[in-house]
């Protein structure tokens, strides 16, 4: 009876030495609840102090009715209730900031990715996986997991005796594949927040100028007489303060999440780099 070859559906069934990685996501809801409430306080007790205006309300409260503000930062306090949820907006982006940034500068390794493939393609060319598998140890960072656990996979498949070439090629691709399906939505995850908070604050900021136009317009109509624009000019710098923290939030959002997606953008290439390289690499010297 002839001999018959495993088939390359039954190759890429083989075990595969990739884990899932498990990592909780608490930031994405914790922060920015966090941040609000600091934002809040920030506002009311810090910005709207008592000794921050000349006439201050002392009956306290949730949203003390303060006139006379002494400082131009308390002047912000007279832009509403709206001006804190800017804060807290502003306060969540610089947390998403540090962290995609912390991530992101881990997920990048401690070297050079171009070098580091390089080196990886000269130890592949002579024949030394053991020596490329190092580079990886040293490298580390996604580049360096994706490429390591393909040089297993590819050390494993240098001695089988049972696959073709074909075969083989298509258990290492497999292996990166899988390695590479865990490490892109690490370096993806909760940059939502800065796309999102790019749009919202500015709407947010624009919804509080809105309401601090009302109310301006409505005191002007109340008081009326020779301090008429003197009112609607106040209330119009003060609405202004919305408009100021919301443009300025979304700025800040727009250019770190901009920032972020061409790193990411530098790694992914790197590790369909590093594919690339296993499988031809193979190819070409286990034929």
């Amino acid at each position: 009876m002839a001999e018959t070859r495993p088939t390359a559906t039954a190759a890429a069934k083989s075990a595969t030495s990739v884990q899932p990685k498990r990592s909780r996501n608490s930031i994405s809801w914790l922060a920015p609840l966090t941040c609000l409430i600091l934002g809040y306080v920030l506002w009311r007790f810090v910005i709207g102090s008592d000794s921050n205006f000349t006439q201050p309300d002392k009956s306290g409260g949730f949203w003390p009715d303060h006139q006379g503000p002494t400082t131009p930062l308390s002047r912000m306090y007279l832009g509403g209730i709206i001006v804190p949820i800017l804060i807290g907006c502003f306060l969540t982006v610089v947390t998403f900031v540090i962290e995609r940034l912390l991530t992101v500068t881990k997920a990048k390794g401690t070297g050079n990715i171009s070098e580091f493939i390089r080196t990886v393609q000269y130890n592949l060319a002579n024949k030394d996986v053991d020596k490329a598998i190092a580079a990886c140890d040293k490298q580390k960072g996604s580049v360096g997991n994706v490429m390591k656990a393909g040089l297993r996979k590819y050390k494993e498949m240098i001695t089988n005796t049972e696959l073709t070439t074909e075969q083989k090629v298509l258990n290492i691709q497999k292996e990166v594949e899988e390695a590479t399906a865990l490490e892109l939505p690490m370096l993806e995850k909760n940059l939502v927040f800065l796309s999102t908070l790019a749009s919202v604050a500015t709407l947010v900021g624009l919804l509080g100028t809105v309401i601090g136009m009302i109310r301006s317009f409505a005191s002007l109509a109340e008081t009326g007489g020779a301090d008429a624009s003197s009112h609607l000019s106040q209330g119009i710098s003060e609405a202004l303060y919305n408009t100021a923290l919301g443009i300025g939030t979304s700025a800040v959002a727009i250019i770190m999440y901009n920032v972020f997606t061409t790193r990411i953008d530098a790694i992914t290439y790197g590790i369909d780099e590093s594919g690339f390289t296993l499988t031809q690499s193979f190819a070409s010297n286990y034929k």
